[in-house]
């Protein structure tokens, strides 16, 4: 390495260590008991926006009514490529 090459990386590992000095160091929390866990679950639950049942009951029969289609489309295709195959080979 020539001067300039030492001098930089000098300069850039007294900047990386004046910047790890700067950051705070990060403390290790205690953890909080399985009552207080249960608790703060609880809290976050009631924020949630539940979907009512009749959107419930629609949002599950058009998964429903999907899977079906995509099933009769992927037998469908199977059956057509294993005739095509057989077709083929024979």
């Amino acid at each position: 390495m020539n001067r300039e090459m030492r001098r930089l990386q000098e300069k850039e590992e007294a900047r990386a260590k004046k910047r790890r000095a700067a950051v705070p160091q990060r403390q290790k929390k205690e953890r909080t008991s399985f009552r207080v866990f249960l608790h703060e679950v609880r809290q976050e639950l009631k924020k949630v926006a539940w979907p009512s049942r009749q959107e419930t009951a629609t949002f599950s029969t058009v998964v429903f009514i999907v899977t079906a289609a995509v099933t009769v489309m992927t037998f469908a295709m199977d059956f057509g490529m294993k005739r095509l195959v057989l077709s083929v080979f024979s």
